[in-house]
């Protein structure tokens, strides 16, 4: 998926100045933005404050959208460096096609997995004939300096491991939780479950302390180590947790995401990582004279997205916090 802001800030991540020494209970405002040209999507992910949780850099909640009248989700082809797209559906389906020949169409409870590394370029839209509802999240994770450059792949994975206990069923996307392992490729300590919360629910789940963690809420509110968390809002959580308390006074389905705080520094600008501003303006400069770099995205009916100008300030790398 795609930063479609044509006047994108680049975005300063990584170090560890800004990483809480303990468990935190910060909500984090999240801020409404078109994508494409009919979805609106909740960016919760990086905002005023918080611009990392772990390796993860990006976080997109949409729906649910009642899209029976309306093509759903068009977002054109468009590139990517430096980074891993996880996407995440909770209704509705989605057609992705990528510069390695990928078609693929995936669903609820799937994963789809991209990594850009040296660069790939990628569409996604949903089919002509498709379900009612969209909802879903879609996810970035920054690459550490030595997987950065390695070459684009794309997974699917039509199931995916779990577990039930005490009205909650957890999904594990990535990395591994509770003794369940996701099969997706990770780069770098990190999690990602889906955790569906019966109504009535009063549990508590197990985290890591060496990681720091964010929980957004897809549907539904619950409580939250006593705090308040309603439908497209998320929490920062901190570090220094070994487990997390949820009660649901009605059925839920949140999205914990975490992973060891991120030591090195990024810069983030549009839909691309890279290590300096010169970076970045290399990859927007090679993406608009279509380079071999990112290939092209074959089956698509519809022009490119051409990358926007860049800031009229220098882009660097700096740390995790505004």
């Amino acid at each position: 998926m795609s930063n479609l802001d044509r006047r994108p800030a680049a975005r300063e991540l990584g170090g560890l100045e800004a990483t809480a020494a303990g468990p935190a209970l910060d909500l984090l405002p999240g801020k409404e933005v078109l994508l494409g040209e009919s979805t609106r999507v909740r960016r919760l992910l990086p905002t005023l404050g918080r611009r990392m949780i772990g390796a993860w850099a990006f976080v997109d909640h949409y729906g649910p959208d009642d899209v029976a009248d309306s093509p759903g989700m068009q977002v054109a082809p468009h590139p990517h460096t430096g980074l891993q797209t996880v996407s995440w559906l909770l209704a509705g389906e989605v057609h992705h096609l990528d510069s390695l020949g990928s078609d693929v169409r995936f669903g609820p409870g799937q994963l789809a997995l991209m990594t850009a590394g040296h660069g790939i370029s990628h569409a996604e839209q949903s089919p002509v004939s498709h379900p009612r509802y969209l909802h879903g999240a879609q996810l970035w994770v920054a690459l550490p300096d030595a997987h950065r450059e390695t070459a684009p792949a794309f997974e699917h994975h039509g199931t995916l491991p779990g577990w039930t206990s005490d009205g909650v069923t957890a999904t594990v996307l990535m990395g591994s939780f509770a003794g369940a392992a996701s099969p997706g490729t990770a780069f770098s300590p990190l999690v990602g479950v889906d955790l569906d919360v019966a109504a009535g629910a009063d549990v508590e789940v197990p985290l890591e302390p060496d990681f720091e963690y964010g929980l957004l809420a897809s549907s539904g509110t619950v409580t939250v180590e006593g705090a308040p968390l309603e439908r497209g809002a998320m929490l920062y959580l901190g570090t220094g947790r070994g487990s997390l308390r949820l009660t649901a006074a009605e059925a839920s389905r949140l999205l914990l995401l975490g992973g060891e705080p991120f030591e090195e520094r990024l810069v983030m600008w549009w839909n691309f990582v890279g290590r300096s501003g010169e970076e970045i303006a290399d990859y927007a400069g090679q993406w608009n004279a279509e380079s071999d770099r990112f290939g092209a995205v074959l089956g698509y009916d519809g022009a490119r997205l051409e990358a926007p100008p860049l800031p009229p300030v220098p882009l660097k790398a700096r740390g995790r916090e505004r």
